[in-house]
């Protein structure tokens, strides 16, 4: 996949199959857009491009965009869409003098001079341009006109929930690691750098890594207990992880602490990503260490019996 950070390097095509959004998670309904685009490309002898934006339009017109929390980094974004066998990624520049395009400056700018596009796939109810003016009804009105063809998928659904980011955020806060997995069609995912913390797990029997996650938009779950899988080092290891402020020994920072099964390596400074596989338990306090420990081996064993049935 080739990957344009400016639309400027793109050299329009003979035979464009395009698709354009935020695609924040690349979801199952993200991906069933995507399944379409590349069937599209084949079936005309075409190349498939997506344009997405950088960063989130919230991020840029929404008032509330300091707690906009989202389910993927652009350099997982990225990778995900690759490995939807994209062929052309095109990364714009968010900005507010882009945002105040309109829908007929953004189709006859990007779409038909700078991309070459010949057929556009999007996604059910998809809007875009200047306070999302644009729409499926527009553009096919005018599509004749634009020199393209254009074609909607229809809503997605999964057992009547309809396939949405929104969604999949909120089941993830509210610890519903089951629907935001069937929603995404795989494992909440994020990555960090293991950063030392108070080592109090080393004195309990169960050290961790504290994975700190520099992009502060990535959505963390709610708090809690996990099973997961890492993967650090070219490794793929099962564990479990507590999100929380460890209110048993007064902690202040909110913090991501996995403790590795049957792994002593040190691994401060790497890269970790973490596989959410089950929520198992709120946060608690307990009284003292020893009952906390308890805790933590009833834990493992329930993380294990997950890890042992999940794929």
């Amino acid at each position: 996949m080739q990957v344009y950070y400016d639309i400027g390097d793109f050299e329009p095509l003979q035979n464009a199959i395009v698709t354009s959004g935020t695609f924040d998670g690349v979801h199952l309904g993200h991906q069933k857009i995507l399944a379409r685009l590349t069937e599209t490309a084949q079936t005309f002898g075409g190349e498939s491009v997506v344009i997405t934006f950088w960063p989130h339009p919230r991020m840029v017109v929404s008032k509330d965009s300091q707690n906009l929390r989202l389910l993927s980094t652009l350099e997982e974004k990225i990778e995900l869409l690759r490995q939807n066998g994209v062929q052309h990624l095109v990364v714009i520049p968010f900005t507010r003098e882009f945002s105040e395009l309109s829908s007929e400056e953004f189709i006859q700018q990007i779409l038909v001079e700078k991309i070459g596009t010949k057929k556009l796939v999007i996604g059910y109810d998809h809007h875009f341009g200047r306070n999302r003016e644009g729409s499926f009804d527009y553009l096919q009105q005018h599509a004749p006109r634009y020199g393209f063809q254009i074609e909607e998928i229809p809503r997605q659904e999964i057992e009547h929930i309809t396939v949405s980011s929104t969604k999949i955020r909120q089941a993830l806060l509210e610890g519903d690691t089951t629907i935001a997995t069937e929603l995404l069609g795989r494992t909440y995912t994020f990555t960090g750098i293991v950063v030392k913390g108070r080592q109090l797990g080393r004195t309990i029997g169960y050290p961790t890594a504290n994975v700190h996650i520099t992009e502060s938009y990535k959505l963390i779950p709610v708090d809690g207990i996990y099973a997961v899988r890492v993967e650090v080092r070219g490794q793929r290891l099962n564990g479990v992880m507590s999100i929380g402020f460890r209110p048993t020994v007064n902690g202040k920072n909110r913090t991501q602490e996995v403790y590795i099964f049957d792994f002593n390596e040190d691994v401060y400074g790497e890269k970790m990503t973490v596989e959410l596989v089950q929520y198992i338990r709120p946060e608690l306090k307990f009284d003292g260490l020893e009952a906390l420990t308890k805790a933590i081996e009833a834990d493992c064993v329930a993380a294990m019996e997950v890890l042992g049935k999940a794929k």
